[in-house]
């Protein structure tokens, strides 16, 4: 079992639970890359399912339903991924001082 919060090799993804939290690197492909003017983006998610061919992620914003325009899940090809972090789970919100 990989710890909480230690790098994970790119080719380390196959092992992953699902559940996890994590952080992969992927590698825009060249329309997204020509559109973009970027070779890499982040994704933040949960692993929702692992196969031979990549990653399902559901990301993992702090509001509860995705924007308009944003996915619900994410898949990332394996051949994509550059480098990826298992991450701890997402900080619990800091409330707010009431305004009187």
């Amino acid at each position: 079992m990989v710890p909480e919060s230690s790098p994970v090799p790119p080719s380390g993804w196959r092992d992953l639970p699902v559940g996890a939290r994590v952080v992969v690197r992927r590698r825009l492909d060249p329309a997204e890359a020509a559109r973009t003017g970027h070779v890499w983006t982040d994704v933040i998610g949960i692993v929702l399912a692992v196969d031979d061919a990549g990653l399902r992620l559901r990301p993992d914003a702090p509001r509860s339903a995705p924007a308009p325009g944003e996915a619900a899940e994410v898949v990332v090809p394996g051949a994509a991924i550059e480098a990826m972090k298992r991450l701890g789970p997402r900080p619990a919100p800091r409330s707010r001082p009431a305004r009187g």
